[in-house]
C-alpha cells in the first residue's frame, strides 16, 4: 500500500465503522481499514470486487438506501468529484455520520470543509457547517 493510502488508513482507523462511497477498482483503503479491525462497507453503482473482510453493497449515493450508511461513524469518498460531494455529505448528515473525502488533484471542494494535510501529500476534506 502506498504512502497516501497508508495515511488515509491511519487517519480513518480510529473509528468503529466506515462506509466508503464509490470504491471502484481501488479497495486498498477499505482493505487496510478492515485489517485494522474497522467494520467497512464499500459501495458503488456497479458491482465491484472487494476483499472478503469488506462488505460490498451496490448503491447510488444520489438515490441512497439509507440503511447501508446508518451504522457508519464516517462516510468516506476517495477522489470524490465535485458533483458527488453534496450527495455524500447529505447522506452522512442524514445518518449522523461524519463526512470525509479526498478529491482528484485540481478538483475543488464545493461544500464547506476543513482541510487536513496527511502524509504522502493527501488533502483530507472534512465537511462542516450547514452549507
Amino acid at each position: 500500500m502506498g504512502t497516501s493510502k497508508n495515511a488515509l488508513v491511519n487517519r480513518l482507523a480510529d473509528v468503529d465503522s466506515v462506509v466508503e462511497v464509490g470504491v471502484g477498482n481501488r479497495p486498498n483503503v477499505a482493505a487496510g481499514l478492515a485489517a485494522r479491525g474497522v467494520d467497512v462497507t464499500a459501495t458503488d453503482i456497479r458491482e465491484r470486487r472487494v476483499p472478503t473482510a469488506v462488505k460490498f453493497v451496490r448503491d447510488d449515493v444520489t438515490d441512497p438506501t439509507l440503511s447501508v450508511y446508518e451504522s457508519a461513524d464516517i462516510v468516506f469518498a476517495r477522489n470524490c468529484p465535485p458533483e458527488l460531494q453534496r450527495p455524500v455529505r447529505d447522506v452522512a448528515r442524514r445518518v449522523g455520520a461524519a463526512c470525509w473525502f479526498t478529491t482528484l488533484g485540481g478538483d475543488p471542494a464545493v461544500v464547506p470543509v476543513e482541510t487536513e494535510q496527511l502524509a504522502g501529500g493527501v488533502t483530507l476534506y472534512r465537511t462542516v457547517g450547514r452549507g
